[in-house]
C-alpha cells in the first residue's frame, strides 16, 4: 500500500505519475515504449479502479454532483480510445505516434484537472476521513488487480473500449 489510504491522495499520486510517463513519452533519450506500456497499465488500472470503487460510493454524496462523476466516466472512455489509437501505432517516436500522443496527452491532462477540481474537491471538503481511508484501499486493492491481469495490453484495452 502506498503511504496514504485516503483515496483523493492515492488518486493524485497516480495522476503527478501519469504526468512523469507523459515527460518520458516525450522524450527521445528515454525508452518510450517501456514507459508507455507502464502508463498504459497505470491508466487502465487507475480508471477501472475509480468506475468500481470510488465513482459510486461519491454518487451517494450530496454535495458531490452525479453528473461530473458520470462525464468522468465519459472522460475516462476518451481516454481509453486515445490510449488505444497510441498503443496500435507501429513505430514509437513516428510522427503518427507523437500525433497520437498529444491526443493522449490532451484527454487525460484534461480529464485529471477537471477531476481535481470537481470530484476530489468535493470528496475532501464532503467525505469523512475516515471513509476516504476505507475508499482508498478499495480502491488500491482493485488498481493492483488490474495491475496484475495485465490491464495494459493492447488486446485490453481494445476489449474495454469496444464494450
Amino acid at each position: 500500500m502506498a503511504d496514504t489510504k485516503d483515496v483523493v491522495e492515492l488518486i493524485l499520486q497516480d495522476h503527478r505519475r501519469m504526468e512523469d510517463l507523459f515527460r518520458r513519452m516525450r522524450s527521445v533519450e528515454d525508452d518510450r515504449a517501456g514507459a508507455l506500456r507502464e502508463f498504459a497499465d497505470l491508466l487502465i488500472a487507475h480508471a477501472q479502479a475509480e468506475e468500481a470503487k470510488v465513482y459510486p460510493a461519491l454518487k451517494r454524496y450530496k454535495n458531490i454532483d452525479d453528473e461530473e462523476v458520470e462525464h468522468g466516466e465519459h472522460e475516462h472512455d476518451e481516454g481509453n480510445e486515445a490510449l488505444l489509437e497510441l498503443l496500435e501505432v507501429e513505430e514509437v517516436g513516428s510522427e503518427e505516434w507523437d500525433s497520437k500522443l498529444e491526443e493522449l496527452v490532451q484527454a487525460v491532462t484534461h480529464h485529471a484537472d477537471e477531476e481535481e477540481r470537481t470530484i476530489l474537491n468535493g470528496a475532501r471538503e464532503n467525505v469523512a476521513m475516515e471513509r476516504r481511508e476505507e475508499l482508498g484501499v478499495a480502491f488500491w486493492q482493485e488498481r493492483e488487480r488490474q495491475l496484475k491481469a495485465g490491464c495494459g495490453s493492447v488486446e485490453n484495452v481494445r476489449k474495454i473500449v469496444e464494450s
